[in-house]
């Protein structure tokens, strides 16, 4: 690519929010790349480079045209009827046009569209350097940013997500001339705040990550991440085995320039709290990496990333073990006065505890959890006592001191305590599974204790905050709603819990208080209950739909199944799997019109399509060998159905292509004769109804 050099942009300011800085950094790349490609400068944006660190957002792009190319424009004016008189003069029209334009009236030009001729200004005029743009490009970029809460530094009237100190802007060699936030451009960036807290002159854009790197700063996030995995394995050697997950790397390695793992350790005595208090304390508070032995057990060993490299690592360490220590203790204390009484004491504290003001206490939510469970146990055949249990316990951790220190251990301690409380090993497990899935791509609870109580849990949750006028509004869900639908969903279809979803629904709404929609609510009020049911079961179809298109299903096949409502959702799963594989045969598309133009029949007979067919009125030839074939088929699906192997029914309908092709090609299905007319319609019923028991596949593309 002629006359083209390397783009460098660099925003240097002060520590970036961690959470924030990937999505900041790549969404200013973008903007950089947009500006470029709006004004038809040339570049390589597919290779262009998002650099990052704690202190600065860069995007570093090879062969960026130094110029811009000439820059046309057309603008259509009056059609010739309106541009000029009866003499051939210009109009007013087309005078104000042509001024408009900047283009003279005799330098005007035609155009032929569909309407006519009309006049047409077209002009060029010279491209303007890239360096004459770029600081026009570089405040779009900047102000498109995701910033949710620009702050402001010193006086001056602009706000950034942190105070600016420094700009580099770089063609080649060369400095471009911008002024952002009050900082002039130059070639100077900034080294380590530490290590290195003298300026870095970058000679060109192409040296940028390396004099960086010189200089303790790894620019490149890649890079960054990987000396992160590499810095924790060195320093866990000997000690076990480091729980690194990728969310707290890519934490740490947004917190660091120059990761230095310091290996760290903590009291023995620790270890009798709950593993998943001090893990949380480690990891979400402090940015630690657990430690674990050979047998999966938590060690008294953590991991620290420092973001330098001391001569003394002794005092980091320190610092860090020191910081640890508090926490720890805190968590001890609490452990250990919760233990003092059993969790079931907990329970009379939730009375005084309100889930919602029309909805009552969160003791009032446990019995309605309860009834539910018991309910929903004895039509499975979970034991309905153990149910009842787990779900009038479910909600006591609430009231410990470990989940009033610690609310993420919710569930969590529930689990510990009813285990030391002697509660059923099953109830124990439930009072920490029934939360999941807790996010997208965890898991069903597993215990059938827990999954009757994750579907009860969630029932009451969908129940009562859409009879309060909660239901979710746009992008706002307060109460999480979407998930709990998506998690109730899921546990019904994974956990193979054949029930009517219709039959929970009403059942949760019967046992809620008699409440009105909230004063000023913007969700829909429900008239009746029947109203609040629809709406719930709608919701939570709502959902479906989403997750499966997440699993490759098309919304066609989705319909499909959805148009004969099926009772329970493992029955729409069956189904819906069993119409993505009939939608892969030759003669789905085939079928799935037949399957319309049938229906459209049926939709004229009306009251017609009722009847049933007459053997002796049947025209031999195709209209009898389809009647015939119906029949045969009839009697093979009828044990598939028994067992919904709804696969097996559809291939076996399948075979009914050539004769139903055969039928339509030469038969005429409203004939003249009546009684002829209402037998072939009972036919086409007959053949639409062993469709229709597996699903409406006339909604199938091509149908």
């Amino acid at each position: 690519m002629a006359d083209t050099k390397s783009l460098l942009i660099e925003i240097g300011c002060e520590e970036l929010p961690p959470k924030a800085l990937h999505d900041l950094a790549v969404a200013f790349a973008k903007g950089v790349c947009d500006g470029l490609a709006k004004r038809d400068i040339a570049a390589n944006v597919g290779q262009a480079r998002v650099c990052n660190s704690p202190r600065r957002l860069a995007v570093l792009l090879p062969d960026v045209a130094a110029m811009q190319p000439a820059q046309k424009s057309e603008a259509l004016g009056p059609y010739l009827n309106i541009g000029l008189d009866a003499d051939g003069a210009p109009t007013p029209a087309l005078r104000g046009f042509a001024a408009k334009s900047g283009v003279a009236i005799e330098h005007l030009q035609r155009t032929t569209d569909a309407k006519g001729e009309r006049f047409v200004a077209r002009s060029e005029r010279p491209g303007q350097p890239t360096a004459a743009l770029m600081q026009e490009i570089v405040a779009e970029a900047l102000k498109a940013l995701p910033i949710p809460k620009p702050m402001r530094w010193a006086d001056h009237d602009f706000a950034f997500v942190r105070p600016v100190h420094w700009l580099v802007i770089l063609h080649g060699d060369q400095v471009i001339d911008a002024d952002i936030f009050g900082i002039r451009s130059g070639r100077e960036s900034r080294g380590h705040r530490f290590m290195h807290p003298q300026q870095v002159p970058i000679a060109n854009s192409d040296a940028y990550v390396n004099a960086l790197r010189a200089a303790k700063v790894l620019v490149d996030p890649r890079e960054r991440r990987e000396h992160v995995v590499a810095e924790v394995a060195r320093a866990a050697q000997g000690l076990g085995t480091p729980r690194l997950s990728e969310s707290l790397r890519d934490e740490v390695a947004n917190l660091v320039e120059w990761p230095s793992a310091i290996a760290c350790a903590f009291e023995r005595e620790f270890l009798a709290v709950p593993a998943e208090a001090l893990i949380t304390t480690m990891e979400t508070n402090q940015k630690f990496v657990s430690v674990f032995d050979e047998r999966g057990k938590l060690t008294e060993h953590f991991i620290g990333i420092a973001n330098i490299e001391s001569t003394i690592p002794t005092e980091i360490r320190k610092g860090y073990e020191r910081v640890i220590r508090p926490r720890f203790a805190d968590a001890k204390f609490f452990y250990d006065e919760d233990l003092k009484a059993p969790l079931a004491s907990y329970q009379a504290a939730l009375q005084g505890v309100t889930y919602q003001q029309q909805l009552g206490s969160v003791w009032d939510k446990s019995v309605r959890v309860a009834e539910l469970a018991r309910v929903i146990a004895n039509r499975v055949g979970v034991d309905a006592a153990l149910a009842t249990r787990a779900a009038a316990l479910s909600k006591c951790d609430l009231m410990t001191r470990m989940v009033g220190e610690f609310p993420e251990l919710q569930g969590v301690m529930g689990r510990y305590y009813a285990q030391t409380s002697g509660e059923h090993a099953d109830v124990a497990n439930a009072l920490d599974e029934f939360y999941r899935p807790r996010f997208s791509g965890d898991g069903i609870a597993q215990g059938r204790i827990a999954q009757v109580l994750a579907i009860a849990e969630r029932l009451d949750t969908l129940a009562g905050i859409f009879a309060v006028g909660g239901k979710p509004t746009g992008s706002k869900d307060p109460f999480a709603l979407r998930r709990a639908g998506l998690g109730l969903a899921r546990t019904l279809i994974e956990g193979e819990f054949d029930l009517d979803l219709e039959a929970l629904l009403r059942e949760a709404v019967e046992l809620l208080p008699d409440i009105a929609p909230a004063k000023g609510a913007k969700a829909v009020a429900f008239g009746n209950k029947r109203q609040l049911t629809d709406a719930l079961r709608d919701f939570i179809f709502e959902r479906l739909r989403g997750y499966y298109a997440e699993q490759g299903f098309g919304a066609d096949q989705f319909d499909a199944v959805h148009a004969i409502d099926p009772e329970t959702l493992p029955d729409f799963d069956r189904r819906l799997r069993a119409v993505a594989q009939f939608a892969k045969l030759p003669e789905a598309a085939a079928l799935a019109a037949a399957n319309k133009r049938i229906g459209n029949i049926l939709k004229q007979a009306g009251d017609d399509a009722g009847g049933r067919v007459d053997a002796a009125l049947l025209d031999p030839g195709a209209e009898r060998e389809l009647h015939e074939r119906i029949e045969a088929t009839r009697l093979a699906v009828e044990p598939l159905r028994t067992h919904n192997d709804y696969v097996g029914m559809l291939r076996t309908l399948a075979g009914l292509r050539a004769s139903v092709d055969a039928f339509f090609e030469s038969v005429m299905v409203l004939a003249e004769d009546l009684a002829k007319r209402r037998n072939r319609i009972a036919l086409l019923a007959g053949l639409r109804r062993l469709f229709l028991d597996v699903a409406d596949i006339s909604r199938l593309q091509g149908g």
